[in-house]
């Protein structure tokens, strides 16, 4: 299945171009794997040809322009796949309208100093637990939340995601027992996940509305 992830990189212009990764997500490594000198991760550490293409990608080349670089049968792989899903795309509208939150399972985002940002995704759907939901919404519908390293590794992150579960599964059970609705229930999962999270990390949810709600805007 892997542990699919998607990356923003920024452009000049504040805009970014949107890529995959089919194993970014693994224990969030892939914040570490891409620097100035890998753009896209990977073993090779003198990719002149990764950097031009981001370079170019920068300035506004678009995807099916491409295709003239990754030509080369002897080119390394890489962590993240070089061309990219769309360009020219907000932040606001890669979580609202790109980001599946259940397949997904990471987001990371680079600035053009090759800063990186690495986000855990948390998917609201509640068809595996609700008998009564039976289908959820995966793209848009969820919530980012940055988590805390310690020597290079990921602190807590497995703990979230359990407490996640956890609580999803305590707000399936209010659904069939009608105490919930679909929106009560939606506005619970925000609630309690934001005062779970508190001030360690950044959680960011999308809205119909002005595209970023930040419950909390302490970065660790």
């Amino acid at each position: 299945m892997g542990h699919r992830a998607l990356v923003a990189y920024e452009r000049t212009d504040g805009q970014y171009t949107l890529h995959y990764s089919h194993w970014g997500a693994a224990n969030l490594k892939l914040k570490h794997r891409i620097s100035a000198e890998s753009p896209f991760g990977g073993d090779d550490t003198d990719s002149k040809w990764a950097k031009q293409l981001l370079a170019e990608l920068a300035d506004g080349l678009e995807a099916d322009a491409v295709d003239g670089y990754l030509a080369d049968e002897d080119r390394p792989s890489t962590v993240v796949e070089p061309k990219p899903r769309a360009t020219g795309l907000t932040l606001d509208e890669i979580v609202a309208d790109h980001l599946d939150y259940l397949h997904h399972e990471a987001f990371f985002v680079v600035s053009t100093t090759f800063e990186v940002t690495a986000y855990r995704t948390l998917w609201f759907g509640l068809q595996y637990d609700s008998e009564t939901v039976e289908q959820g919404e995966t793209v848009g519908n969820g919530a980012l939340a940055t988590v805390r390293w310690y020597d290079g590794e990921p602190v807590g992150d497995g703990h979230l995601q359990g407490q996640f579960a956890a609580l999803k599964d305590v707000v399936g059970d209010m659904l069939d027992k009608g105490v919930f609705t679909p929106s009560t229930a939606r506005q619970y999962l925000k609630r309690k996940l934001a005062e779970r999270v508190r001030d360690q990390q950044e959680l960011l949810i999308p809205t119909g509305e002005s595209p970023f709600e930040k419950a909390s805007l302490n970065h660790s």
